[in-house]
């Protein structure tokens, strides 16, 4: 009966353990597909805005990715690139 108990209590204490060492990856891979949700969906307003002029970025995962990465500065970079491009 005693070996149940403590073999339950190391169970537990082995997924309170692998929990910490795997919650942190976890939270810094979901950070990153919500940022690149919302750097697709910049892209789309980008998209919408600029068809007045004939502007438009392709979106995709890598541009969405960038943009989720490097926020505002990767929007800005991927205007003046195809600014550049054109």
């Amino acid at each position: 009966m005693n070996e149940n108990i403590i073999t339950y209590l190391a169970c537990i204490c082995f997924i309170f353990i692998f929990g910490k060492i795997f919650i942190v990856p976890l939270k810094k891979i979901f950070k990153i597909i919500f940022n690149s949700i919302l750097g697709g969906i910049c892209i789309f307003l980008i998209n919408i805005i600029g068809s007045n002029w004939g502007f438009h970025i392709g979106l995709n995962i890598f541009t969405s990715v960038l943009i989720g990465l490097l926020g505002l500065p990767g929007a800005v970079c991927l205007i003046i690139v195809k600014l550049l491009i054109m």
